[in-house]
């Protein structure tokens, strides 16, 4: 009781973001989604300079709206867009990625928000947010968890 107490009396919020990311993407209007294509969670943008489509792109940019931003979107392989997760040129990264990814050393990983069979197995699905950031990973796992109940 005693340490809630000093914690709030400190204006402290956990979870937090040591980058300020949740708060920036708030106060700019923008969060900045790298989307990798993969069929049916991310896909191609339909013509040159369109936005990618697919359910996952779908949840983000609603995701962004609940912020009160719009989702900005970067297409490109998962290493260029790990890459750019790392130095923070991106928020979010979506593309299909499951909790066995080998990009989870580099980056932090929502919880499984959905399941799917593939090649007989289940696979759990995540999304990507900058390691360390860790009030946009609770809010975005907040957000996929009522989104998938």
């Amino acid at each position: 009781m005693l340490a809630s107490t000093v914690v709030a009396g400190c204006g402290l919020q956990i979870p937090t973001d040591p980058d300020r990311t949740l708060a920036q993407v708030r106060a700019t209007g923008e969060l900045r989604v790298g989307v990798s294509p993969h069929p049916p969670f991310t896909t191609l943008p339909p013509a040159p300079g369109g936005e990618p489509g697919g359910d996952e792109v779908v949840l983000v940019r609603r995701f962004a709206e609940e912020q009160g931003a719009e989702a900005l979107f970067v297409v490109d392989g998962e290493e260029a867009l790990v890459t750019l997760l790392e130095r923070g040129e991106l928020d979010v990264m979506v593309g299909g990625l499951s909790s066995r990814s080998p990009w989870s050393t580099k980056v932090a990983l929502t919880r499984p928000y959905t399941r799917t069979q593939e090649e007989g197995r289940t696979v759990k699905h995540v999304m990507a947010v900058v390691r360390g950031e860790n009030a946009l990973l609770s809010e975005l796992e907040r957000f996929l968890d009522e989104e998938s109940s």
